[in-house]
């Protein structure tokens, strides 16, 4: 498209924005009466702001937090940035009532699901922050990628509020209601920011622009959002190939002898990848890769060699937030022959081996070994591909949108009194880009679970928050599936308002004749299904190739 094409385009697509928000400019007539004037010009101020806010859940929030701080100025962009930046003016507000209640905190836990709440809060704001900067790069001809980035970066900053009332497990009732009532009004803010965003998203993708639809808007010769240059091919290549920036060995032939030294030497917000090799050998460390690791790729000698493991567990008083064997923050992460592994143990209860917040990450050939809460997808966009995932109860869950292809799901044997549940998704606004997809996988039953599996059976999953949604496609379901396929949370929480689908799946375990009949439940239809598939989920699969991971961009034809 040429640049007279692009300008008439940005044209069109302004005028449909500011349509949608439902912002009218009215011109008031000067008159003599100067108290009318300012009566009129009040009267449409509210007036803009009632329709902005029009397509939200909490439009008394909204106007009312809105009509304090716009004064006159109802531009729509204007509007747009107040309610980012009133929404995270309530957020620093929820932090600083966290660190007043931290301070008169009496037990373990309590003190340290506040402590969660601050770093969980801090990336509430830095996520909506992103937004905000985005909102100032504005780009009409790049509205399509724009739009997305901010429903995914909104997405997370609403988990990130829920993730930390979720830490309140066995600790201080009264802090837990303290720490809800103050982020009550944030939550309603964020949650009408997405709505906002999303009702913008809506309409673009209906409107009819001389048969242009909204990805055409982008710009074609742009390389791939996903991964920076780079980082081409590289998941191709050898350890020796990649030349890695640090090598990481404990026998002393490599540059440091634990992941963690590594990271400290490794730069900080790296535009380009910054290659960790991890030799063979068992690295007994918790490992975190901050925020401001940006585009690191740590590579192994393997699934079964190079092994990161833990411990840490929620029985022994760890929050499950902080289990993780590996939590990875920094955007742009790629993992590629690693074993990540929670050793504590079925008694042990919630116990992560990996907990990923990257946006825009890749895990190849990882093994990640656990049983309770294995794998954290907990926020942003993540793409998995030929991993094997164990575990028992719950054991890949949170609120990002992930895809699983061709990956192995071994369900092990938990305890007497317990039963599997595959997954555990976590999306509390309807809106939110969240969800877990797994695609031609494998459900299968780990051997010394496999003699059990009537006995205690395996579920494919659960509504933990109440828009849960998962979808489970073309992948293979071994005879462990109980027949009623999911499991509800509790009595009919979520029930109704998840969004669960099984399509064109193969196996034993994949007859639906005796499933659950949920309202949340749904039948989907393979051109439906397309949504929920790497090129359309991920709006767009040209970073993909870029990497040199194999993967799926639509369904698999027809068997």
């Amino acid at each position: 498209m040429g640049n007279g094409g692009v300008l008439v385009v940005s044209a069109v697509v302004l005028v449909a924005v500011v349509a949608t928000v439902g912002v009218v400019t009215v011109s008031n007539s000067r008159g003599d009466d100067t108290s009318e004037a300012q009566v009129t010009k009040l009267s449409t101020s509210q007036k803009n702001i009632q329709q902005f806010c029009q397509p939200t859940d909490y439009q008394q929030t909204c106007e009312t937090t809105l009509s304090s701080v716009a004064g006159n100025n109802t531009d729509p962009k204007n509007l747009v940035n107040l309610v980012f930046n009133v929404t995270i003016n309530h957020i620093k507000e929820a932090f600083k009532h966290s660190t007043t209640l931290q301070e008169a905190a009496k037990d373990p836990r309590t003190s340290e699901a506040l402590e969660n709440c601050r770093e969980l809060l801090d990336y509430a704001v830095d996520d909506l922050h992103s937004s905000v900067d985005r909102l100032d790069d504005f780009s009409l001809e790049k509205i399509g990628k724009f739009i997305d980035d901010l429903r995914v970066w909104i997405s997370a900053s609403i988990t990130y509020q829920e993730t930390c009332l979720d830490g309140f497990e066995e600790a201080d009732t009264d802090a837990a209601a303290s720490m809800r009532k103050a982020l009550n009004s944030s939550a309603e803010l964020s949650s009408n920011v997405l709505a906002i965003v999303t009702n913008i998203g809506d309409a673009l993708d209906k409107l009819n622009l001389g048969g242009l639809s909204r990805k055409l808007l982008e710009v074609d010769n742009e390389f791939p959002s996903w991964v920076s240059g780079g980082k081409r091919r590289l998941l191709q290549m050898s350890p020796a190939e990649l030349k890695p920036a640090i090598t990481v060995a404990q026998d002393g032939s490599g540059d440091v002898k634990t992941i963690g030294e590594a990271l400290l030497r490794a730069p900080k917000n790296s535009l380009k990848n910054v290659v960790i090799y991890i030799k063979e050998g068992v690295y007994d460390e918790q490992v975190q890769v901050n925020r401001s690791h940006t585009n690191i790729m740590m590579v192994g000698d393997g699934q079964s060699k190079t092994k990161i493991t833990g411990g840490l567990n929620f029985v022994d008083g760890v929050a499950t937030f902080k289990t993780s064997t590996v939590a990875v923050v920094g955007n742009g992460f790629i993992a590629k022959d690693l074993w990540i592994d929670n050793s504590a143990g079925a008694a042990k209860h919630q116990a992560v081996a990996l907990r990923v917040q990257s946006d825009k990450s890749v895990f190849y050939n990882v093994r990640l070994d656990g049983y309770q809460d294995t794998l954290y997808v907990h926020t942003h966009r993540q793409f998995y591909r030929e991993c094997t995932i164990t575990g028992t109860i719950d054991f890949i869950f949170g609120d990002s949108a992930s895809i699983f292809q061709n990956c192995l799901i071994l369900a092990r044997k938990p305890l007497d009194n317990q039963q599997n549940i595959v997954t555990a998704q976590g999306r509390k606004d309807r809106r939110s880009t969240g969800a877990i997809i797994l695609h031609n996988c494998t459900i299968s039953a780990d051997p010394e679970y496999y003699p059990l599996r009537n006995k205690l059976p395996t579920f494919l999953g659960r509504p933990w928050k109440e828009y849960s949604r998962t979808f489970v496609m073309q992948s293979q379901l071994d005879d462990l599936i109980n027949p009623k396929g999911w499991l509800p949370w509790l009595g009919d929480f979520g029930l109704n308002t998840c969004f669960y689908a099984e399509i064109d799946n193969r196996g034993p375990g994949s007859d639906k004749s005796q499933r659950v009949t949920w309202k949340g439940v749904k039948t989907v239809d393979l051109d439906h299904a397309q949504k929920f598939t790497v090129q359309r989920f991920f709006s767009g699969n040209a970073w993909l190739p870029q990497t040199g991971v194999p993967f799926i961009p639509g369904l698999l034809p027809p068997s």
